[in-house]
């Protein structure tokens, strides 16, 4: 069931998050972030400007830093790229179900 108060807001890329509110709530800077995370500041910029994904790896890396678990940013990101990759061809795939 979806909230019909989210209908038409797009998703929230992890990215955002991490920028908008994470980062800023622990008072690093996004180079003093990346070098903690053990990664170039190009790889944190690509995910902090929302241009690449926050891969299981990453989703460790990011749930050490914040104290939070990895599966919170793995889902952020499942639910982000289910919402912004729908396949075109979707409409033509009949629902089948089991007899």
């Amino acid at each position: 069931m979806t909230n019909p108060l989210l209908k038409g807001l797009r998703p929230t890329h992890p990215g955002e998050i991490l920028r908008e509110d994470v980062l800023p709530a622990l008072g690093i800077s996004k180079s003093k972030a990346a070098s903690d995370l053990r990664i170039s500041r190009q790889q944190l910029y690509d995910i902090l400007g929302e241009k690449k994904p926050v891969t299981p790896q990453m989703a460790h890396r990011i749930g050490k830093l914040t104290g939070t678990s990895p599966e919170l940013w793995a889902a952020m990101q499942m639910r982000y790229d289910l919402a912004t990759q729908v396949p075109e061809e979707l409409d033509l795939i009949p629902a089948r179900e089991a007899a």
